[in-house]
């Protein structure tokens, strides 16, 4: 997963009759990954997303789902009228993506080392925002491992249990 780049938005946003102000930056905010991975669920389910939605997932109020959704439109990322639905721009779905996977990535990791699913998914949510992309591979590779080692193996119960188990007079 790459970290956005800074992308020119034309004259107008995609799907909005306002000019675009801004261009995604190079890094977005915890707050902004947050609210597009949120839009991004919900129109999975439902074709497209609406504050009250957003609002109850995220835990904060409708006027500050407006306020943030009229920043994700200035900066093409949403397309969003009030009181209508809020859809995601092809960019916006790029950033959405890119941080659907990488919570993904992580809270499989965490799963395959032992935590239960409702701590992975807290902390998944939490890492997901800051480790650099070279991280997030090696722990990709680390999940996969871990998940398609074969049930048994000695090494992975060592690691969940934090112990050698090798060396231990359990093992012999």
């Amino acid at each position: 997963m790459e970290v956005v780049k800074p992308v020119e938005l034309g004259e107008q946003a995609a799907g909005n009759s306002r000019p675009a102000k801004r261009r995604v930056p190079g890094k977005v905010s915890k707050s902004i990954e947050d609210y597009l991975e949120t839009i991004y669920a919900i129109s999975k389910e439902k074709g497209h997303a609406r504050v009250l939605e957003i609002a109850r997932m995220l835990g904060v109020r409708p006027p500050s789902v407006t306020q943030m959704l009229k920043k994700l439109r200035n900066m093409g990322l949403v397309i969003y009228e009030r009181y209508g639905k809020v859809e995601l721009t092809e960019l916006g779905e790029a950033v959405a993506c890119k941080v659907a996977e990488r919570h993904e990535v992580l809270k499989a990791l965490l799963m395959a080392l032992g935590l239960d699913e409702e701590l992975a998914e807290e902390d998944a949510c939490a890492m997901e925002h800051v480790l650099h992309e070279e991280t997030i591979k090696a722990f990709s590779r680390l999940a996969d491992f871990l998940i398609r080692a074969p049930e048994g193996l000695r090494c992975l119960r060592c690691l969940r249990e934090g112990r050698y188990l090798c060396l231990s007079e359990e093992s012999k």
